[in-house]
């Protein structure tokens, strides 16, 4: 914004400006007015340019001026700017700085202009000072303005949406203070598990609502649970009533304060109940199955497993894994679900993917094959089965296409062919191998297995029918 210090009304004049710029010569009077703008224009009376100072390499589309009317070298829009600070500075008003655009091969370039009238009358001199850098600045200002907008609209709309997940989810949940024990806040299935009315647990300090044989048993689990990721469940009583409750506690930090989320689940209570209150023999049956079976939410981070998957991740419970991305343990990062999720969107499934159950750095990765679908609606749920294939690797023969055999067969050839074609005849060998292997742990979809090659569908298909393999008139996919 130009306001009033942008120009020379209201300031204080030199003292002794006669003294000092009597003699002024004309070699210090250019510099003065190389120094005062970043390009400088010598007007004459009708505004005819007779001579520039600039630099070039800032701005090098500014040649050629000199004969030219300053009104030629502006935009359209500019023009009534510069007939207003000409006519101004024949009045001999004061001058105020004004921007203008100049039209270049890239782009317009922005300069803020003052003229100052000189030799009596006859010249003017326009001082020019680039606007770029400026410019620059008030866009990303602007764009980091707009990414903070976004960033908050995100951030309330993550907040409303686990704010309903509180307020709904039928566990009884529960934040705690730290330091003081005291609820911050809890849901309704809290309230209706203490025997508390709606909106009353806000202030209260947890241990009156237990028993008093457990309160010393619960200040060991908050204690346990702000020192380790891993404080394992206890038993508790509750004041209001005889009936006991698993407690379940976890630390966390925000705004530099230190919290317990406290989750209460009725000791009886499989925390998946029938409306008998027996739990459902579909869940028992699932948590039973010899496979693994694995429950993710929308970003494939883990909602729920059964005992076998937590046997293949060598978890003690499923309170180690919950909200922890599925891809710590199962496949190839940033391929094989990937891979599966393109697979459900193609199908609607996904079934027998081969991949790995990674389970730590000092334990050999697991063999699994993996079928998984995924749910209806918005926030949409995956479900995969797996099923671990390495005993029945270890026990296939060998198959005709080992790696082994195959560099045997290359070896042979030295001596009777030159090393340039046994180079060719292995780079040959190499690609069939991979698009065999591609196409065997894709089961044959030519999409996903260009996909993972990092080649496009037509240059696979071209490859395909050099190596004679696959059916290219029924494609799969």
């Amino acid at each position: 914004m130009l306001t009033r210090k942008h120009s020379i009304e209201g300031k204080q004049p030199f003292g002794q400006a006669t003294e000092l710029f009597e003699t002024l010569d004309a070699e210090a009077a250019m510099k003065l007015a190389l120094l005062a703008g970043d390009i400088t224009l010598v007007l004459d009376d009708t505004g005819t340019i007779l001579d520039t100072a600039y630099d070039p390499d800032y701005f090098a589309d500014f040649e050629g001026w000199e004969g030219t009317n300053w009104i030629d070298t502006v935009t359209e829009e500019s023009r009534l700017k510069v007939m207003e600070m000409l006519a101004a500075s024949r009045r001999g008003e004061t001058q105020h700085w004004r921007q203008v655009n100049h039209p270049t091969r890239h782009g317009d370039v922005p300069i803020r202009y003052v003229v100052l009238s000189v030799n009596e009358g006859e010249h003017r001199i326009a001082f020019g000072r680039d606007l770029r850098d400026s410019a620059r600045m008030q866009q990303r200002l602007l764009q980091v303005q707009q990414s903070l907008e976004r960033d908050y609209l995100r951030m309330r709309q993550l907040e409303a949406r686990y704010r309903t997940l509180f307020e709904m989810s039928g566990e009884a949940t529960m934040i705690i203070e730290a330091a003081t024990l005291r609820v911050r806040e809890a849901n309704p299935a809290a309230h209706r598990l203490l025997g508390a009315k709606d909106n009353s647990l806000g202030g209260k300090k947890v241990l009156s609502l237990l028993a008093k044989d457990s309160r010393d048993a619960f200040q060991a689990l908050a204690g346990a649970a702000l020192a380790s990721d891993n404080a394992a469940p206890i038993e508790i009583g509750l004041s209001h009533a005889k009936q006991r409750v698993i407690a379940t506690a976890s630390g966390f930090m925000q705004d530099r304060g230190r919290f317990i989320l406290l989750r209460l689940a009725r000791a009886n209570d499989d925390s998946a109940e029938s409306g008998s209150g027996e739990r459902s023999p579909v869940l028992a049956l699932v948590d039973a199955m010899p496979d693994a079976f694995v429950i993710a939410d929308p970003e494939m981070n883990v909602v729920s497993a059964n005992a076998s998957f937590l046997e293949l991740a060598h978890a003690a419970s499923i309170d180690q894994l919950r909200g922890q991305p599925l891809a710590n343990w199962l496949g190839r990062p940033g391929i094989d679900l990937e891979l599966i999720e393109g697979q459900i969107d193609q199908h609607g499934s996904a079934r027998n993917v081969s991949t790995v159950m990674r389970i730590g750095e000092d334990i050999e990765d697991e063999p699994v094959e993996i079928s998984a679908v995924r749910s209806s609606g918005e926030e949409a749920l995956y479900a995969f089965v797996i099923r671990p294939i390495g005993r029945r690797l270890r026990d296939l023969p060998p198959g005709s296409h080992d790696m082994p055999r195959s560099v045997e067969q290359l070896t042979d050839l030295v001596g009777r062919m030159s090393l340039k074609d046994i180079v060719r005849e292995s780079t040959d060998l190499i690609e069939r191998l991979c698009i065999e292997a591609a196409l065997t742990y894709t089961s044959d979809n030519r999409a996903s297995a260009a996909e993972i090659l990092g080649l496009s569908r037509q240059s696979l298909y071209s490859k395909l029918h050099r190596h004679g393999l696959g059916n290219l008139t029924s494609d799969a996919d």
